[in-house]
C-alpha cells in the first residue's frame, strides 16, 4: 500500500458531540493524499461507534482503541501506526477548513528549512459561532524569541515532517499538560519554525474543559519544558530525559530537573483547588523570590491560592494581612474582581 503524503493524529476521550464534524472535516479536505489515525483514549460516550460508522465507509481513516492511557500515550501510538511524510494534528472538539492540508503541505514543500509549521485559528463556541481569533507570530526568529516564553503554537493547527520528529524524538508523558511545547522546543534546536498567517482550523473553545488542578499541572509542565530546553543549550544534557512521568512537586527529593524553587511555588499553585483546604503546612516564600518571576497565569493561580487559603482559614502561622497583601500586589484590579466574586459565593 502506498504511503500517504499527510498522516492526521486524532486523539479522543469522550468527544462524542463533536468527533463527527473534526472527522468530516479532514475527509473533506482538497487535498486527498492523506491518512486520518482516530486513537480513542478509552472513551465511555458513543466515540467509538462515531469512529467505527465513519471508518467503515472510509478506508483512509485507521482507528485505534486502547485503555485511558492519557493523551500524550495515545499521541505516541498514533506517530508510531502513521506512514505519512508529514505529521498532522487536530484535535476531536476542532474543524480544519477545506483547504488546510493542501496549503500547509505547499508551504513544506516551498520551505525546506522548516520542520514545523501552524496557522492562525478562528475561535469558535459549543454552537460553531466564531467568537474571536488566534494570531500567534508568524516569522521565525520572534517566534523562536517567544517561544523561550511561552507557547506560540495553536496543538491542532500544525504540521511537522516525520524526519524531524524521528531525530529529537515523540511526545514525552513527563510534561503532562504542556507536551506539546516541550517537543516544540526540541524540535526548534534542529529545524525551522514558522506559523501561517491564513486562518485554516476552527478552535473550540468551551467551558470546563480544563479543570484548575489541571492547569497547575499545565503551567508547571511548561515551567519544566523551558528549564529543561535552557539546560540543553548551555550543558548540552536534558536532565529531564530519565522522567517517565510527571514530576511530583510534593516529594521530599527533587530532582535536578524540578529544583527546590519550583516545587515550593508548584505546592502554592496547587492550593487553587478543593484540596488546598488540606494542607498542612503553606510557604509562601516564592512570592518574595525575585529569581523567581511568575508570568500572568502563574499570578492569577497564586491569587487564587491566597483567596483559598483566606477564605478556609489556611496557613495559620501566616498573618492574616500578609496573605492579603500578597493577594492584592500580585494583580490589584483582580484582586477586587476576585474578593466581589468570593463574597458573593461565585467562587
Amino acid at each position: 500500500m502506498t504511503a500517504p503524503l499527510i498522516s492526521v493524529l486524532m486523539p479522543v476521550r469522550d468527544g462524542a458531540r463533536w468527533l463527527g464534524d473534526g472527522i468530516t472535516s479532514i475527509q473533506n479536505q482538497t487535498l486527498t493524499d492523506f491518512e486520518l489515525i482516530v486513537i480513542d483514549d478509552g472513551s465511555t460516550d458513543t466515540s467509538p461507534q462515531v469512529i467505527d460508522t465513519l471508518s467503515r465507509s472510509d478506508r483512509r481513516i485507521v482507528a485505534f482503541r486502547q485503555e485511558r492511557l492519557g493523551l500524550v500515550a495515545a499521541l505516541n501510538r498514533g506517530l508510531a501506526a502513521s506512514r505519512g511524510q508529514f505529521i498532522a494534528r487536530l484535535d476531536a472538539d476542532d474543524i480544519a477548513k477545506a483547504q488546510r492540508l493542501e496549503r500547509q503541505a505547499e508551504y513544506l514543500e516551498s520551505h525546506a528549512e522548516v520542520g514545523l509549521v501552524g496557522t492562525w485559528a478562528d475561535k469558535i463556541n459549543e454552537q460553531g459561532h466564531v467568537v474571536g481569533t488566534l494570531t500567534p507570530p508568524s516569522e521565525g526568529r520572534e517566534l523562536s524569541a517567544l517561544l523561550d516564553r511561552t507557547n506560540p503554537f495553536v496543538h491542532s493547527s500544525v504540521i511537522m515532517r516525520k524526519t524531524v520528529l524521528e531525530k529529537v524524538g515523540c511526545y514525552r508523558a513527563a510534561f503532562a499538560g504542556a507536551e506539546d511545547y516541550d517537543l516544540w522546543l526540541r524540535m526548534s534546536e534542529t529545524t525551522g519554525i514558522a506559523n501561517m498567517t491564513e486562518y485554516l482550523l476552527q478552535y473550540r473553545v468551551h467551558p470546563g474543559s480544563v479543570s484548575r488542578t489541571a492547569q497547575v499541572r499545565q503551567l508547571f509542565s511548561a515551567r519544566l519544558a523551558q528549564r529543561a530546553a535552557r539546560a540543553r543549550r548551555t550543558t548540552g544534557d536534558d536532565p529531564t530525559s530519565k522522567l517517565l512521568a510527571p514530576p511530583d512537586w510534593d516529594a521530599s527529593d527533587h530532582s535536578d530537573a524540578i529544583g527546590a524553587d519550583l516545587a515550593k511555588l508548584f505546592r502554592l499553585l496547587e492550593l487553587t483547588g478543593a484540596e488546598g483546604t488540606k494542607a498542612k503546612a503553606v510557604d509562601i516564600s516564592p512570592l518574595r523570590e525575585r529569581e523567581l518571576v511568575l508570568n500572568h497565569a502563574e499570578r492569577r493561580m497564586a491569587q487564587l491560592a491566597l483567596l483559598n487559603m483566606l477564605k478556609n482559614k489556611m496557613a495559620v502561622e501566616i498573618p492574616r494581612p500578609v496573605l492579603l497583601w500578597h493577594f492584592v500586589r500580585l494583580h490589584p484590579l483582580r484582586a477586587i474582581s476576585l474578593g466581589y466574586r468570593a463574597l458573593q459565593g461565585r467562587i
